[in-house]
């Protein structure tokens, strides 16, 4: 695998800048403290093995663990400054086979690898066209704790 960097800055980045093949890794990070995991987890996945770290070590995770939809808020911190273009950015017809494949616990550092799978001029809309890439959210021991498949429309430069 081969890493690029994005070389263009984040406000001139268009459709053309994003090339099948390459795969970014950002060195930007996000730690997530028990603390961060059970204030979200009460709010949006009171189970309680993300809430109650005493309860928890009881459970099949032998430990407090983050929620699902607090991993891909987080990946998504990394995605939005370090992967979308400022201007251009269109918005998401979706996500895909987001898999959540080990545990986030208090205390990992996760950091963000994208690949491009394709780039897809629009066949109807002349001015932009669909990025598709593949993300894995890695942590402090380079695992990967969470993948997913994705779209992101993107304008083209000179439409």
């Amino acid at each position: 695998m081969s890493l690029t960097s994005l070389a263009v800055p984040r406000e001139e980045r268009f459709f053309e800048d994003y090339v099948p093949g390459a795969v970014y890794e950002f060195a930007e990070t996000v730690t997530l403290s028990e603390e961060d995991i059970t204030a979200f987890s009460r709010q949006y996945d009171p189970q309680y093995f993300h809430t109650d770290p005493v309860r928890a070590a009881d459970s099949i995770y032998k430990g407090l663990i983050a929620s699902g939809a607090h991993t891909i808020s987080a990946t998504f911190r990394l995605f939005v400054p370090n992967f979308l273009p400022g201007k251009a950015s269109c918005g998401s017809p979706g996500l895909d086979e987001v898999r959540w494949l080990k545990p986030v616990r208090p205390g990992d550092v996760l950091r963000l690898r994208l690949t491009i799978v394709d780039a897809m001029p629009s066949r109807s809309r002349s001015d932009r066209g669909t990025v598709a890439f593949f993300a894995e959210t890695i942590n402090q021991k380079d695992e990967v704790v969470m993948s997913f498949k994705g779209l992101n429309i993107f304008l083209k430069r000179n439409a």
